[in-house]
């Protein structure tokens, strides 16, 4: 039987304003163009799961307007069982705004309606979300609901994912609890005051539970003794990264949940993330199942050539 992923995290609208550059403090540049998308690391994390064939549920609030039931209906046209997303009243959703420029961004969060994904929120959906087998987290809703969840999920053996972005610190017990840790190398700087040659000693410290992204240089994790795994990102012509961090843990959530040891779900998620910066918007460049296998189909064949005397 399939595992079942249950995302207790944000959702937002993007509002995406693309030009040359990201603007320096305190500039004004002239802007190519201006878009809303869905968006929200839970949200995003959720459709790249279900765009990636998994069975997964929304846990979430949204505001009662127009932003908000946009969102609902694009995860529901993702395949995402959106059940038990409260709509808010007096309350906005949740806004990001993200410039894009020169193959990056810089993204601000407005929380509105994830504010209200508190205690008494889980408490109250505590048994549809100890339904599933992986519990996946983030930090853009409050820190307290995040430790609870956590607390709550790791006393009935689920498997936690948690992707501490926005990054803040947090105390080691917590760390120990989750089943996998995916920050970026700038999320372990804060999150373990690390300076980035220490990252491979840490991962040795927390080998198979820290999986640090690093951009274009892939991402890594001790999984074999003493050894660090890269896997290097894929080399494709970048048009977006935003979403691409949520697509790769939203597809290692797959990967697991479909058997996959560590490293074949991370192989598997650097191709999902690779095909997913090649569009623009979160959620709406991220792959199907299809396109992912295709690709890792042809990366195996070029490995077993390689291979062979």
């Amino acid at each position: 039987m399939k595992m079942k992923i249950a995302i207790v995290g944000s959702m937002n609208m993007d509002m995406i304003l693309h030009a040359d550059r990201i603007p320096l403090k305190g500039e004004t540049i002239h802007g190519k163009s201006i878009e809303y998308q869905p968006g929200g690391k839970g949200a995003n994390q959720a459709a790249a799961i279900a765009k990636l064939g998994g069975d997964v549920t929304m846990f979430g609030c949204v505001g009662n307007d127009a932003a908000g039931r946009q969102l609902i209906d694009n995860l529901m046209e993702c395949g995402v069982n959106t059940s038990y997303i409260e709509i808010l009243e007096n309350v906005p959703t949740g806004q990001a705004v993200i410039m894009i420029g020169e193959s990056d961004n810089s993204i601000i969060i407005i929380a509105g309606a994830n504010d209200r994904v508190d205690i008494s929120y889980v408490e109250k959906h505590r048994k549809e979300i100890l339904e599933a087998d992986i519990v996946v987290l983030q930090n853009e809703i409050p820190e307290e609901t995040v430790w609870y969840t956590i607390r709550m999920c790791h006393e009935e053996n689920k498997i936690i994912v948690w992707n501490p972005a926005p990054a803040r610190k947090a105390e080691p017990e917590i760390i120990d609890m989750v089943t996998y840790i995916t920050p970026n190398e700038h999320e372990v700087g804060i999150i373990w005051e690390k300076k980035p040659e220490e990252i491979a000693d840490l991962q040795k410290q927390y080998r198979e539970k820290l999986i640090v992204t690093q951009g274009e240089k892939g991402v890594s994790v001790s999984a074999d003794g003493e050894q660090i795994t890269t896997i290097p990102a894929m080399q494709v012509e970048v048009v977006d990264t935003t979403g691409a961090g949520d697509t790769l843990n939203g597809a290692f959530c797959v990967g697991i949940a479909d058997g996959m040891d560590e490293i074949q779900a991370l192989g598997f998620a650097n191709v999902a993330a690779g095909l997913s910066v090649k569009k623009c918007g979160a959620q709406k460049g991220m792959p199907c199942r299809e396109e992912v296998e295709e690709i890792v189909a042809v990366q195996r064949r070029a490995l077993h050539l390689l291979q062979s005397p």
